[in-house]
């Protein structure tokens, strides 16, 4: 298995994408930064007192998935759920402003999920979550699934993008895996802790060590492919790609190949909103013709750019190129 690609390879999928459409599938959610300056400790309390000097708002998880999407130069549709709220009504604003097609934004009784961090000389001194993380209702599931079903039609390629915030219940990941499969085109899947091995049939399915071994309740070793094969039957899935923090990525395979992917990071100033750039990156290749391995490559030097920069942020094509020069020792756009 490839862990490598050429420069005309690189840049000919990273053309392939464009015009190409993804749905994406998953908890969106908007993140709050408040960036401010420490200056004394509360009286009240011993915490430091911030006095905020900037509010920004940003597209978080499944809408940073997308939102990446649109900046490689894809089409994207997004399958949420929303609420009736001014953050829902700010995510459906902001989301627009990105191209990302929203009918399928589906309204809920419930807030919409926000985080808001407080941050201080670019340290976070805390987070706090607004949400409601329970499944969705029965009516709710219904108008989500018309929404899947209506959004893969028209899709190259899918993200299944989960928190645990309630949208990926297993019958909407049993159903777009199926509907997916009889239009044979990829799915490409971040899970989580809660149905992690209800994603039979994926494509590519991306966990970090971290999270797989706490779904299979034991270490797992990479070096040793002989434990590779109980662990695709559990997951019943093609690929699967391994997170490894500062060691890269590994693309393990169903058939047994395996390859390892160093990282390409020149400075990792923030991880927040890597594995929603490698999710997007993922799926926009496959749709482009690229192989797996070909697609978690180039997913690999788009998370190295991201990791650089502070908070979800995307990540354009030109810096995958430039971060491909640069890690390869080229010295102009021609070499």
């Amino acid at each position: 298995m490839i862990e490598s690609i050429s420069r005309d390879r690189l840049t000919a999928l990273l053309g392939a994408a464009q015009g190409k459409r993804i749905a994406v599938v998953g908890d969106a959610m908007l993140d709050v930064y408040l960036r401010g300056e420490v200056e004394r400790i509360s009286p009240e309390a011993p915490v430091p007192v911030v006095r905020i000097r900037e509010r920004k708002l940003a597209l978080g998880g499944a809408a940073n998935v997308a939102n990446n999407i649109v900046t490689i130069g894809a089409d994207c549709e997004i399958v949420c759920a929303v609420g009736n709220d001014t953050a829902g009504k700010t995510l459906r604003d902001m989301l627009r402003q990105t191209r990302t097609e929203t009918r399928s934004l589906v309204s809920v009784a419930r807030p919409t999920t926000t985080k808001t961090r407080v941050v201080a000389r670019a340290q976070q001194l805390v987070r706090y979550d607004e949400e409601d993380d329970a499944d969705l209702d029965a009516a709710e599931t219904g108008r989500l699934l018309d929404a899947v079903r209506a959004a893969i039609t028209e899709a190259d390629a899918v993200v299944l993008e989960d928190y645990n915030k309630g949208v990926l219940v297993p019958v909407v990941i049993e159903s777009a895996i199926r509907w997916a499969g009889e239009r044979e085109i990829p799915v490409v899947v971040d899970p989580k802790y809660r149905n992690f091995f209800a994603y039979r049939g994926a494509t590519i399915f991306k966990p970090n060590r971290r999270e797989l071994e706490l779904a299979l309740g034991a270490e797992f070793d990479i070096e040793h492919p002989e434990a590779l094969s109980l662990t695709f039957d559990r997951l019943g899935v093609q690929y699967l790609l391994l997170t490894l923090g500062e060691k890269g990525m590994a693309l393990l395979s169903a058939d047994g190949e395996t390859g390892r992917i160093p990282t390409t990071a020149r400075e990792v100033y923030d991880v927040v909103g890597a594995g929603d750039t490698v999710s997007a990156y993922l799926a926009t290749m496959l749709a482009a013709g690229g192989t797996p391995a070909e697609a978690a490559v180039i997913a690999n030097y788009a998370a190295g750019v991201e990791v650089a920069k502070l908070g979800a942020a995307t990540v354009r094509t030109d810096e995958v190129i430039e971060a491909y020069d640069d890690f390869n020792g080229h010295s102009n756009a021609g070499a």
